[in-house]
């Protein structure tokens, strides 16, 4: 059940009708606005940068970032292509052929213990359930009873696109895997079938860990399920990861374990009840609605008042955050504005401690600010005394870098 927003620590005092969550991000987002929703891409991204209270908030409330990028004249540009779709759906389709048993076949090959011992599928031994209905509940049902009939029949069952639902901050999210295996013994396996190269049976390890992070979400909403439809049903910690082989189009496969991402994931995603707190801490008539015009595309919105909505909610702010969210332009143009620490990367970030922008950095290093005690402050004078030595003449004696030459990038 979800709590007023005027029972919770820091919400406005004074007002007499309790205001839901649900009713505060309906007015964030827009009073006649459709919520957009979220799906596993959105919710692996949030577990990737826990500590962004501005993307939890949006995603919470279902806002178009993207649309709101664009208002902002900072739009987004990353994405898949056409061709990379086109192409995507191609090895899907290739991949999941012959009735499932080529995916099935590839899921045992790698499996270990007892599960391996079995022996492997043949062409009739894997079953494919139909799982149409009407509406994404009609969907969400049919898939729970394909679950539970797969798991007491005991044998080999491949779900194709089931739909899987999980309430996210008091909102359903929808969640669409690419599959879902149901083994014999009545254990789940998710599967995630994506386009890039799996060369010499390793991949990208930035891929790898986007797509984990993704299955970690189907995971997740997987879990409660299992609990439900069937007594003995769980979900494996260990995901199938379909990709090419060596740049063809032959699929080529690895099992990832995701406990670390599922544990990421769920602490996040629990983080994300606290959106009220975030929603109760912003001024009053904070709104990120866009006015669109007539046409449902045009925003009569001045893009300033926009930016001074956003600019109330924290952001955290990293190099990362361009490959995942529509707003990293935007983000970036502030944090390099103000000067901030955040556009060095998380790494940097965390090593600085207290000095959170370039200037307190260069001002502790060359001397002229901060605690010699701060093992920060320490190493950055230490740095910046190394550099002076590397570049003095030879023979002469080191003189310390001026504020201006030390690197701020």
């Amino acid at each position: 059940m979800t709590r007023s927003l005027d029972s919770r620590p820091g919400a406005r005092p004074g007002t007499t009708a309790p205001t839901t969550l649900r009713q505060r991000l309906a007015e964030l987002r827009g009073p006649s606005v459709a919520p957009l929703p979220l799906d596993a891409r959105a919710l692996a991204a949030l577990a990737a940068n826990p500590g962004c209270h501005r993307r939890a908030l949006l995603d919470g409330a279902g806002v178009d970032k993207a649309a709101l990028a664009r208002a902002l004249g900072s739009p987004a540009t990353f994405g898949q292509s056409q061709f990379a779709f086109v192409r995507g759906h191609a090895f899907e389709a290739r991949v999941k052929a012959d009735g499932g048993t080529e995916l099935v076949r590839l899921l045992h090959a790698r499996l270990a213990g007892a599960a391996a011992a079995a022996p492997p599928p043949g062409p009739d031994d894997v079953r494919i359930p139909d799982l149409t209905a009407a509406g994404p509940e009609g969907r969400t049902a049919r898939t729970a009873l394909a679950l539970r009939e797969a798991t007491a029949a005991g044998r080999w069952t491949l779900l194709d696109h089931p739909l899987l639902a999980m309430d996210v901050a008091g909102t359903p999210a929808y969640l669409e895997p690419d599959a879902v295996v149901v083994h014999p013994d009545g254990s789940w396996t998710v599967v995630e079938i994506k386009s890039f190269a799996m060369v010499d049976g390793s991949a990208d390890a930035a891929k790898v860990g986007a797509a984990a992070r993704q299955a970690a979400v189907y995971a997740l909403a997987l879990e409660p399920l299992a609990g439900r439809v069937a007594s003995g049903a769980t979900v494996r910690h260990e995901v199938l990861l379909v990709c090419p082989k060596d740049f063809s189009n032959v699929p080529d496969a690895a099992l990832v374990d995701i406990r670390k991402q599922l544990a990421t994931t769920r602490r996040q995603l629990g983080r994300l009840t606290g959106v009220a707190d975030i929603a109760a801490a912003l001024p009053e008539g904070t709104s990120f609605d866009l006015c669109l015009a007539d046409d449902g595309r045009t925003p009569r919105r001045p893009s300033g008042e926009l930016a001074e909505a956003l600019d109330a909610v924290a952001p955290a702010y990293a190099p990362e955050c361009l490959a995942a969210c529509e707003l990293a332009f935007h983000c970036r143009a502030r944090a390099r504005a103000e000067g901030s620490v955040q556009t060095l990367g998380r790494g940097a970030r965390a090593e600085l401690g207290g000095l959170t922008t370039i200037e307190s950095v260069l001002a502790a290093a060359a001397g002229e600010a901060g605690d010699p005690d701060d093992p920060a402050v320490a190493a950055l004078r230490r740095a910046a005394a190394l550099r002076a030595e590397a570049l003095a003449p030879c023979g002469a004696e080191p003189v310390p870098a001026a504020r201006k030459e030390l690197p701020c990038h």
